[in-house]
């Protein structure tokens, strides 16, 4: 790897990257990630006494993402233009997707990775009532598209 981490300065100190002279362009970003669940989890879904534990995940996901720059230290406040948090139920477990898009000085493949980590995790809050073994599994960055380190998509096999 001949790059090198832009988040460290020449002395080796973490430091936020400025993007000041950068030109705001337009940026999206994917991210997955899945909630391994029991049958009998899944099955219950729907009558969870907290609320529709799908629905929660997505709003948690969504102001988690306009959260970032909160969480990630050397994140930059970004101003999103959208965000979309989709779960779908599965054999054995719950898929999570999330689209964040931006028009700015960098990009917001964090966003969309705090956001499919937050819904994941809200699943598990609103579901841990029936089974502690609930895991989350696979958070990714899907594409990003936008900036000067242009465009990336995720290989279908990865190791």
């Amino acid at each position: 790897m001949s790059k090198k981490l832009s988040h460290y300065d020449n002395r080796g100190q973490a430091r936020m990257v400025d993007v000041s002279a950068k030109p705001r362009t337009a940026r999206e970003a994917e991210a997955s990630a899945f909630v391994v669940m029991s049958p009998k989890v899944l099955r219950a879904l729907p009558e969870n006494p907290k609320g529709d534990p799908l629905e929660v995940a997505r709003t948690a996901g969504i102001m988690a993402a306009k959260r970032t720059a909160e969480l990630i230290p050397m994140c930059h406040p970004v101003p999103l233009s959208h965000i979309a948090v989709t779960l779908r139920v599965c054999e054995n477990g719950v898929s999570i997707a999330t689209k964040v898009k931006t028009t700015a000085e960098t990009g917001v493949e964090m966003e969309a990775l705090v956001a499919a980590s937050v819904a994941a995790l809200t699943v598990y809050d609103m579901c841990k009532a029936l089974d502690k073994g609930i895991e989350i599994r696979e958070v990714v960055l899907q594409r990003k598209s936008g900036g000067k380190s242009g465009d990336y998509r995720r290989s279908a096999k990865r190791n």
